[in-house]
């Protein structure tokens, strides 16, 4: 995770399409008033929990599919989530390792009970091949195996899966420079920290070395509260809803600066109110905050990292 942290901020010193604004960090934390926003893990109703090596496997799959839901309107992060939720309630071996690398398009579809072509399904179903494939060569076909192997560790467990899963190995080369993200990686053991609430397979002693998760929404979130500046270009594409190519300047600044800016927001959380603030929790707050507001316009890049 220093990594990501320290890669991202080179680009926010860098950057010409976004800038960090200082001062709107400082206002947005002074508005906080000694209230650290706290967002709890919703495991009811649209995930699967049964507190056991079964729901590791339901998050991991989650999270490998975990990525753009545009430009179809009505697919959800809530959608994907309670539909493979579904699919496990109604049968509990969806999951294995061996029919992960089987799946098609149509038969994805259908676990989904969605009614037409997802964004980017020949990559979801690669993904779920490739996330099968590697369970069982390296661990015993079960991502639960994967998390015992990380020692408690979120670093470590973070390394092993992007070791081990190409498609979760979030990185780009920005003006000769590799930067480092991380988002799905990162977000499964968030996921596990928060369904497990810290215990058993969710214990990671290192939670709070995960950084935010750089997507869509935390992006237009810090803009909207004024920590976040873009460049008038860079606006009028995003305003014109036209697409941002992935591993661009605009799309890496704009992920990259989003980390290091909750990162600056965290440290002054924690020198002004003298609490210890989790990345993950202000990510949660962030994105719930987005995700509230239909209008909230994000930037669109067409991605597997997010």
């Amino acid at each position: 995770m220093e990594e990501v942290r320290s890669s991202t901020a080179w680009v926010a010193r860098v950057a010409t399409h976004v800038m960090v604004d200082y001062s709107g960090i400082e206002k947005v934390v002074g508005n906080i008033q000694g209230s650290i926003p706290k967002v709890e893990w919703d495991f009811e109703g649209i995930h699967y929990f049964d507190n056991g090596p079964l729901t590791v496997q339901y998050l991991f799959v989650l999270d490998a599919l975990n990525f753009c839901f545009w430009p179809d309107k009505e697919l959800s992060y809530d959608k994907l989530a309670s539909g493979l939720n579904d699919a496990l309630l109604n049968d509990k071996s969806a999951f294995d390792a061996d029919r992960l690398q089987k799946y098609t398009g149509p038969q994805l579809r259908e676990m989904l009970k969605w009614p037409r072509p997802l964004p980017l399904e020949d990559e979801r179903v690669r993904l779920l091949h490739e996330v099968g494939l590697e369970l069982e060569r390296s661990f015993g076909g079960k991502a639960s195996n994967l998390v015992d192997l990380c020692g408690k560790s979120a670093v470590k467990l973070v390394t092993l899966i992007a070791r081990h899963f190409p498609g979760f190995q979030d990185h780009s080369v920005y003006k000769g420079h590799q930067i480092f993200l991380y988002k799905r990686a990162q977000i499964f053991a968030a996921d596990l920290w928060g369904a497990f609430k810290g215990q058993g397979y969710g214990e990671l002693y290192d939670i709070g070395a995960v950084t935010i998760f750089a997507d869509y929404i935390v992006p237009a979130v810090l803009r909207q509260l004024g920590i976040l500046k873009y460049s008038a270009a860079l606006a009028s594409t995003i305003e014109a809803n036209n697409e941002i190519g992935p591993g661009t300047e605009e799309e890496i600044e704009l992920r990259a600066c989003s980390v290091y800016a909750v990162e600056k927001m965290r440290e002054l959380i924690s020198s002004k109110i003298g609490k210890q603030v989790l990345s993950v929790e202000l990510d949660l707050w962030l994105w719930s905050r987005g995700i509230q507001q239909l209008s909230l316009q994000h930037h669109r890049t067409l991605s597997i990292y997010y």
